[in-house]
């Protein structure tokens, strides 16, 4: 679609636009979801139980790290000391189709940025285009690899912890399974959309809301931000919020880079 098209365009009709894109989208993660139930063993063995098991690569990393330094630790453990049970007659049916619906958003989140770029790029300028060549790999990447890092640091940091932990022997930790998804959910999705750090700054940049000046202002501010959320999905000790908070100051210190790089361009 050509710029004076869009320039033609009714409100009404950007709507019907946009609602093709909205709906091709959703038909993507339907379609991708239908197949991951269908290889719902896979998904839920492998995958999703992964982190329960001691033989998982994090674990096995820090029992050696540990045994290393000779510190002692319980990753290096056989098995937790907890079950994951059911309590409602379609609690798994239901978990089955939730987390096929996840993993269908999370594999199809290439294409929902494609038909988002569809129907933003056609009200860009040529040289705003070919300036945000590679947006859609780039976010992509960006967000696989922090459901990545969700996955293989938060989601076992937060298991171990929350499954090791007793209050008394007398106390058995019987653990529900919508609560255990719902803690690889959140660790894979909000550091998905944690490292979209840069592509965020790199917008608000492009339209002056933010600037490299006020970035290094509120580092500090910015600091405290990334410690609180650190302790929020991740278990109650300095260390495993340490681990989650340095990826996470990073990803800000690039974005500072980049939004210093965007003001360079516009002042040229």
């Amino acid at each position: 679609m050509s710029n004076n098209q869009v320039d033609n365009m009714s409100f009404l009709e950007h709507l019907e636009e946009l609602r093709w894109h909205i709906l091709r989208s959703i038909f993507a993660i339907i379609i991708t979801g239908i197949v991951c139930f269908v290889m719902k063993d896979f998904i839920f063995d492998t995958i999703i139980f992964g982190p329960k098991k001691m033989s998982f690569p994090t674990y096995r990393f820090l029992c050696e790290a540990a045994t290393f330094i000779g510190v002692e630790t319980n990753f290096c453990g056989t098995e937790f000391p907890f079950i994951i049970q059911n309590r409602t007659m379609g609690g798994q049916f239901s978990a089955a189709i939730w987390t096929s619906i996840l993993a269908g958003f999370i594999l199809s989140f290439p294409y929902v940025l494609y038909e988002l770029w569809k129907f933003i790029s056609p009200g860009l300028l040529q040289n705003e285009k070919s300036k945000s060549k590679g947006f859609i790999f780039i976010c992509s990447f960006l967000f696989f690899l922090g459901v990545l890092f969700g996955y293989y640091v938060v989601a076992p940091l937060s298991i171990n912890f929350f499954g090791s932990f007793q209050v008394s022997n007398e106390v058995l930790n019987e653990i529900d399974l919508n609560s255990y998804i719902s803690l690889v959910r959140s660790s894979c999705l909000a550091c998905g959309i944690m490292f979209e750090l840069p592509i965020i700054i790199f917008f608000l940049s492009r339209v002056g809301v933010v600037t490299p000046t006020s970035l290094i202002k509120y580092r500090k501010y910015a600091l405290l931000i990334v410690l609180t959320f650190a302790a929020i999905i991740t278990p109650p000790d300095v260390a495993s919020q340490i681990i989650v908070a340095i990826p996470v100051m990073i990803l800000y210190q690039i974005s500072i880079f980049i939004s210093r790089l965007v003001l360079k361009k516009q002042s040229r």
